[in-house]
C-alpha cells in the first residue's frame, strides 16, 4: 500500500518545466546580483552592461517560458512582457547616455510594469499549476519597487546599481521559493 509518506514525487510536464524555469531564473538573478555588487559597482562599463542585461533577460526568460507553457496565445501577459522589456532594454542603453536618475526612472516603470504582469500571470497559473503565491507576492513587490525607484530617480542622490541590486535579490528569492513551493506540491500529490 502506498501512502502519502511513502509515494515517490509526481510531477507533470508543465510542472517540470516551470520549476526548471523558477529555478534558472533564480539562479541568474543571484549571479546577477553578486556580478552588480562587486565589477558592477567598481567598473562602470560592467555596471552599464549589467543594467542592460537585466531586462534584456527578462524578455528572453518570458517568451522561452511561454513557449514552453502553450505560446502566445496561452500567455499574453508574457507576451506584453517580452515586448515590454525588449523596449525597457533599448530604453535603458539611451537612459545611460543621459543619467543615472533616468536609469532608474525607467527601471522603475518597467518594474511596476513587469511587477503587474507577474501578479496576472500568477493568478492565471494559479488555476492549472497551484503554488503560485510566492509568483503573486513578488509581482506585487516588484510594482511596490517600481514606485519607489521612479520616486528615488527624482530625489537629488545620485541612484546606482547598488539600488537595483536589492531588487534583483528579491525576484531571486521570490522564484527559489516558487520552485521549492511547486517540488513541495508534486511531493505531496497522492
Amino acid at each position: 500500500m502506498t501512502t502519502a509518506f511513502n509515494s515517490p514525487a509526481v510531477s507533470t510536464p508543465a510542472n517540470t518545466w516551470l520549476k526548471t524555469y523558477y529555478f534558472l531564473r533564480a539562479a541568474f538573478s543571484f549571479v546577477w546580483v553578486l556580478a552588480a555588487l562587486t565589477a558592477g559597482r567598481t567598473t562602470p562599463l560592467v555596471g552599464m552592461m549589467l543594467l542592460v542585461a537585466y531586462p534584456a533577460w527578462d524578455a528572453v526568460a518570458n517568451f522561452i517560458d511561454a513557449r514552453q507553457s502553450g505560446g502566445a496565445r496561452r500567455n499574453p501577459t508574457q507576451m506584453f512582457n517580452v515586448f515590454a522589456s525588449g523596449m525597457v532594454t533599448v530604453s535603458i542603453a539611451v537612459a545611460l547616455t543621459v543619467s543615472m536618475h533616468a536609469v532608474l526612472g525607467v527601471f522603475g516603470v518597467w518594474a511596476a510594469l513587469a511587477g503587474l504582469l507577474q501578479l496576472a500571470t500568477g493568478v492565471r497559473r494559479w488555476k492549472t499549476h497551484g503554488a503560485q503565491w510566492p509568483m503573486i507576492l513578488s509581482g506585487a513587490q516588484s510594482t511596490l519597487a517600481g514606485v519607489l525607484f521612479i520616486q528615488r530617480a527624482a530625489g537629488p542622490g545620485l541612484p546606482g546599481i547598488a539600488d537595483i541590486a536589492p531588487y534583483a535579490a528579491f525576484g531571486a528569492f521570490y522564484f527559489l521559493v516558487s520552485g521549492m513551493a511547486l517540488l513541495v506540491k508534486d511531493f505531496r500529490r497522492p
